[in-house]
């Protein structure tokens, strides 16, 4: 799999992340160009795919869900996620390691 680019900050790390959504499951389907690939099974009405989002990652990730934050693209499927908390190596590696 591709390598997950991420930018680090004082303000916690931050990743792109495209989501697919009314997908059959939750599932990470790859790394194209760096961008995360979520598939969701949410709709994309009222924040149902924003929330089903931070819910997939926070559980992925192994943090609360208040670690996680939508920073832009509210309502785009192109997202860019902040992650409190974790450095970049440990959330590519939560993200991206087999079987989880």
């Amino acid at each position: 799999m591709e390598k997950l680019h991420i930018t680090e900050s004082t303000r916690g790390a931050t990743l792109a992340v495209r989501v697919i959504t009314r997908a059959s499951r939750n599932e990470i389907t790859g790394v194209p160009g760096g961008v995360l690939r979520v598939r969701l099974t949410a709709p994309p009405v009222e924040g149902a795919a924003n929330a089903a989002l931070i819910d997939f990652l926070a559980a992925r990730l192994g943090v609360r869900r208040s670690q996680v934050t939508l920073v832009a693209g509210h309502a785009t499927r192109q997202k860019l996620v902040r992650v409190v908390g974790l450095s970049a190596q440990e959330i590519e590696r939560r993200l991206l390691e087999e079987g989880t």
